[in-house]
């Protein structure tokens, strides 16, 4: 009998290009950094080289509160490369208290309990040593 053979779970390419290489640093800190565009007062996400408010490269990282709440799921039964071991896990769409929304993974719940508009909080998942995602979970 032969073993099942998985392929490993993805994980990031920081790049200074687009901006992700301090982003991933903090993250494996244990911090959510979001990039703020100084000449509106709003924040990004996902990480680029200009704000998408401005178009200019007049932003910062600041660290996010990690609160956030639901603003849509789906529970993924077919997976892609890497997460074969996972389904079903569960695929959301989180507005920040920051103001932006991130996809991401919902942890540590059932999708039975879940409701639009739900408070949660930030939580971390280790992809391997050098790589933690951030995940969230209910408040």
């Amino acid at each position: 009998m032969s073993e099942r053979k998985t392929t490993p779970r993805p994980v990031p390419k920081p790049d200074t290009y687009m901006e992700t290489a301090p982003f991933w640093q903090a993250a494996n800190e244990g911090k959510l950094m979001l990039q703020y565009c100084q000449d509106t007062g709003q924040y990004q996400w996902y990480p680029r080289p200009v704000s998408i408010y401005s178009g200019s490269r007049n932003w910062e990282w600041r660290e996010a509160s990690g609160k956030g709440r639901l603003y849509s799921w789906t529970v993924v039964t077919a997976p892609w490369p890497g997460h074969a071991d996972r389904v079903p896990y569960i695929c959301a769409i989180v507005e920040l208290a920051e103001g932006c929304r991130m996809v991401t993974n919902l942890v540590n719940c059932e999708a039975g309990e879940l409701k639009i508009g739900m408070d949660l909080k930030l939580a971390w998942d280790r992809l391997n040593d050098d790589f933690r995602f951030p995940v969230f979970e209910l408040a």
